[in-house]
Order: C-alpha cells, then sequence, then structure tokens
C-alpha cells in the first residue's frame, strides 16, 4: 500500500499555533531535534506493509528524509485539492493502487507498528473508505490532558483519528462527495445535512451506536464506508495547539537517546 502524507496546515493569524510558527508550514515544527512531518516519516519508513509515501504541500528541498520511495506534489491551495492531487500522483506512480493511507504530517507519536496495523485492517475488507476511531478511555489513558473532542454515540464515546484508508478511484474521481465532506468538516448544519437531521438527533440523544451510525453514513453518501477502533492513543493525537505540543514534545524527547 502507498501513503499519502498531508501537510498543507499554515497557521493564521489568530490561530492556536500561529505565534509559533509564524506562517510557516505545521509540519516544520520542531519536536525533540527534527521536524514534525519527520517522526510521521520515520514511522512510515519502518514498516513492513508499505511501499512508497507522497508528500503533499511541502517542496522536495525541505530536507526530509524516508526509505521509501518519496514523491511531492505542490499545495493545491485547499484540503480538497491536496487530497485529491495526492491520490492522483499515486495512481501515476502506480495505476493498480487499491487502497491508499492517508496520515496527517501532525501525528508524531505514531509508530511503525501502528502503521503496519492500519494497513493490515484495512487490507481485511474492501470498503470505499476506512475512518478511525479511538475512544475516551484509551486516549485519556495515554494523554490524559490533551483536550480531545469527543462524540458521545449509545454504546462509545470517541474521538477521530488522523490516519485512515480510502480507495484510490473513489477520491480521484467523486469530486461531489469529497466537496461535500471537506465543506461540511466543521459545520454542524452542514453535516447534518450529509447525514440526515434524524440522525444528528439520535446522536444527540446518544441513542446511535457506532455500527447504526457507519450504516447509516454509507447509505446517506452512498459509499461503502468503515469505522476502525483503533487502539492506538498516538494516531488521534494530533497537534493543533500549544498545550497539545508540548505534550508530545515532552513525550518524544523521553524516546531521543541523550
Amino acid at each position: 500500500m502507498d501513503a499519502i502524507v498531508t501537510a498543507g496546515g499554515i497557521p493564521q493569524p489568530g490561530e492556536p499555533l500561529y505565534e509559533l510558527t509564524q506562517g510557516r508550514p505545521k509540519a516544520l515544527l520542531e519536536i525533540a531535534g527534527k521536524p514534525m512531518i519527520q517522526w510521521v516519516l520515520d514511522a512510515l519508513s519502518g514498516s513492513r506493509a508499505l511501499d512508497r509515501v507522497v508528500i503533499v504541500s511541502l517542496p522536495e528541498d525541505s530536507g526530509l528524509v524516508c526509505s521509501k520511495p518519496l514523491a511531492y506534489v505542490p499545495n493545491q491551495g485547499g484540503m480538497l485539492e491536496n487530497v485529491r492531487a495526492g491520490m492522483q500522483k499515486v495512481l501515476d506512480l502506480n495505476p493498480q493502487a487499491h487502497h491508499v493511507l492517508t496520515v496527517s504530517s501532525d501525528l508524531p507519536a505514531i509508530t511503525s507498528d501502528m502503521v503496519d496495523w492500519m494497513i493490515a485492517t484495512v487490507s481485511g475488507s474492501d470498503h470505499d473508505i476506512y475512518y478511525s476511531v479511538i475512544t475516551r478511555q484509551v486516549m485519556e489513558a495515554r494523554y490524559p490532558n490533551s483536550k480531545r473532542s469527543f462524540t458521545r454515540l449509545k454504546d462509545v464515546e470517541v474521538c477521530g483519528g488522523d490516519m485512515n484508508a480510502v480507495r484510490a478511484q473513489t477520491a480521484a474521481t467523486n469530486e461531489a462527495l469529497w466537496q461535500k465532506i471537506i465543506a461540511a468538516r466543521k459545520n454542524v448544519l452542514k453535516q447534518a445535512s450529509l447525514i440526515g437531521y434524524d440522525t444528528l438527533l439520535m446522536l444527540v440523544l446518544h441513542r446511535l451506536d457506532m455500527q447504526e451510525a457507519e450504516r447509516i453514513v454509507s447509505q446517506r453518501l452512498d459509499i461503502s464506508g468503515k469505522i476502525i477502533l483503533c487502539p492506538f492513543a498516538e494516531v488521534g493525537m494530533d497537534v493543533d495547539k500549544p498545550h497539545q505540543l508540548e505534550m508530545v514534545r515532552a513525550d518524544l524527547a523521553a524516546k531521543v537517546p541523550a
């Protein structure tokens, strides 16, 4: 399987990480002696199941290294455009690509074993989209002060992970679907219009379990989707705020030999 690493985030004035980035990509924030994205690339490098890596939104002279064949795609100006350009690059390099792993550049604590677990889990079935979630218990046991946002379902409370998988052709060709999904990311009303207000009400009332949520969303979006209950808190520990950056800096500094 090939992987896309998305690195297009540049914090703007007023956003939590702007004072630390000052107009530079978040992916290049220093963590324990190297750029945040390099920790992600190190995890991908050690994967036994990964073939190649495509980095989206950083230039080739960023000084990054990876033991897997590495390709770059320039920033396309938006999340949808970046993901689709990355998928197209994968298909250009490997027309037979089936599923592609998508990894955010701000997951510095992931390891090669976690990458291989995700690939093995995805390889066990054949869905359009695989979306990882982590339970509150797992997340708070590993990162008790991360202050993640959780969705409360009937059977569990979860937060979203940022290592997922997509069928290459689905991402490359279904533009209408991706426009809707990207537009709805941070807008509750648009999310409701995607999944239906009845489904949203069931979520609010905590009457929807994870299996039912998976079935309804797949049906409403006309895709085959699979929610993956991930046992690794690191997959959900994306760095969005200064206190999260300090947490992973302390965590990873302890793993660097003196």
